[in-house]
């Protein structure tokens, strides 16, 4: 269904898959990461609802996935969390994961903004859902990509 172009660089790709596995060992938090040139969408959110289906993150024990959903030449993004997140989470919960993004991509730093999401995001999900000693992987690490 997606497609990987390259979207960025390898070097930028395996920087922020290696965030997303540090981030992960202190959370049984799953958190995924999809890049895509256009958001088809008005609104990023919608866009990232759907792509959170369509790769089936609503597949974990504890619904605790985030996806971070980024529309390169379309300038946006969104951070979204599954029911089990959003069911202890507090308002503004990821506003400063948004914030990160938003300093990095206005200085055209957008693979060191996502890298640095990822380890926010798993600061934020340790409080609620920290590792446990029989913690799977439950989703992949990798970057999906779109369009």
């Amino acid at each position: 269904m997606f497609f990987h172009h390259r979207l960025i660089k390898r070097s930028e790709e395996r920087n922020i898959v290696s965030a997303i596995k540090e981030a992960e060992k202190n959370t049984s938090g799953e958190i995924r990461v999809h890049i895509e040139n256009i958001c088809p969408e008005e609104d990023p959110v919608a866009r990232a609802i759907f792509i959170f289906d369509a790769i089936g993150m609503f597949d974990t024990a504890e619904r605790n996935g985030v996806l971070i959903y980024v529309a390169l030449k379309s300038r946006k993004f969104a951070v979204i969390g599954d029911v089990g997140i959003n069911s202890v989470a507090k308002p503004g919960f990821w506003d400063g994961v948004k914030r990160t993004l938003s300093e990095f991509f206005e200085k055209e730093e957008i693979a060191e903004g996502i890298k640095y999401a990822v380890i926010e995001t798993g600061k934020i999900l340790k409080d609620s859902f920290p590792h446990k000693e029989d913690d799977k992987n439950e989703q992949p690490d990798e970057i999906s990509y779109g369009r």
